[in-house]
């Protein structure tokens, strides 16, 4: 079969450029455009991250479009270099690339690709979803030409990470992530539920660094920060795999296994509950059911740990 096309908008941090690296690693997909949003780090930096990236493992002929620099109703607020270093990397210096950003924007970008490749295009969302909501505005249709909506984002049955009930991704811009979701498209959302249930050890940042790829071995770098931050979370050295397991079920490596579709509002208003995702799951306790019109499908579950399956796809990869 020909590989998928698919539309990544990022906001290329330190789990980002795994997600990245894997993707460029993926026979499955064709990655036809990549959009960059303010999240971990600026819009802009984030292009510059990712198109260094792409130049290391070979794919210089990804196009990659900055996105917005700020939420669609507050300004950014600057980032978080505590976690995902001053420059988005871990304050990793990786080779730069000559290459520059397309003209088009993000926005742009993805309403075009939507309309080249009708009933066909794939979009794995990994930062905060301002892009998809600018262009949703710009012309609806492509909610009707796209063919499926890989979200990382949301908390369903755990806490927050940013606040009590807030995602990152989510509580950066949540009026575009509640444009996104009440869009008729078909959401696949990957939230905290699954994705700090999947982990890279140290073990595993260790195999990239002894690998005889420079691409791994400045990803075992990179995820040095990223590794100190999480001690805090799991009380020794690895990472949560985030954006990575989205990329995963995107790809179709990984099989979400509880994934009922059901009713998705986020909350945008300015209270304590601002950015979470309120998700319908009543009802499921005796059998994951699809709730009837309903078209967000939550992950709960997966078939088999993504750690493994990243590592080797990571390795095998000769950029």
């Amino acid at each position: 079969m020909a590989p998928r096309p698919v539309y990544f908008d990022c906001d290329t941090g330190i789990d980002d450029a795994l997600a990245l690296v894997y993707l460029m690693a993926s026979p499955e997909i064709e990655l036809a455009g990549i959009g960059t949003v303010s999240g971990n780090i600026d819009a802009k930096q984030a292009a510059v991250n990712t198109l260094d990236l792409l130049a290391m493992g070979g794919k210089t002929e990804v196009p990659v479009a900055v996105g917005a620099m700020d939420p669609l109703t507050h300004s950014f607020s600057g980032g978080v270099p505590h976690i995902h270093g001053h420059n988005g990397v871990g304050d990793v210096e990786l080779p730069h690339t000559d290459r520059k950003p397309e003209t088009e924007s993000a926005a742009d970008m993805l309403v075009r690709l939507a309309h080249e490749h009708p009933g066909e295009l794939d979009v794995i969302a990994i930062g905060p979803l301002t892009n998809l909501a600018i262009a949703l505005k710009q012309d609806p249709s492509i909610a009707e030409l796209v063919h499926e909506v890989y979200i990382m984002g949301g908390a369903a049955l755990v806490p927050g990470n940013l606040s009590a009930v807030g995602e990152a991704n989510i509580w950066n811009d949540p009026e575009a992530a509640q444009a996104v979701v009440e869009a008729p498209w078909q959401v696949v959302l990957v939230p905290l539920d699954v994705t700090l249930e999947n982990a890279f050890e140290e073990s595993d940042r260790e195999a990239l660094a002894a690998s005889d790829s420079a691409l791994n071995r400045a990803l075992a770098d990179i995820l040095n920060l990223y590794f100190d931050f999480y001690v805090g979370e799991y009380g020794r050295r690895m990472c949560a795999l985030h954006d990575p397991l989205a990329a995963a079920i995107a790809v179709g490596q990984i099989t979400a296994t509880r994934a009922p579709n059901v009713p998705v509002v986020v909350d945008d208003t300015q209270g304590p509950g601002r950015g979470q995702t309120i998700c319908d799951l009543r009802g499921q306790r005796t059998g994951t059911h699809d709730v009837e019109g309903a078209h967000v499908r939550v992950v709960l579950d997966t078939d088999q740990q993504l750690g493994p399956v990243l590592l080797a796809r990571l390795l095998d990869y000769a950029g």
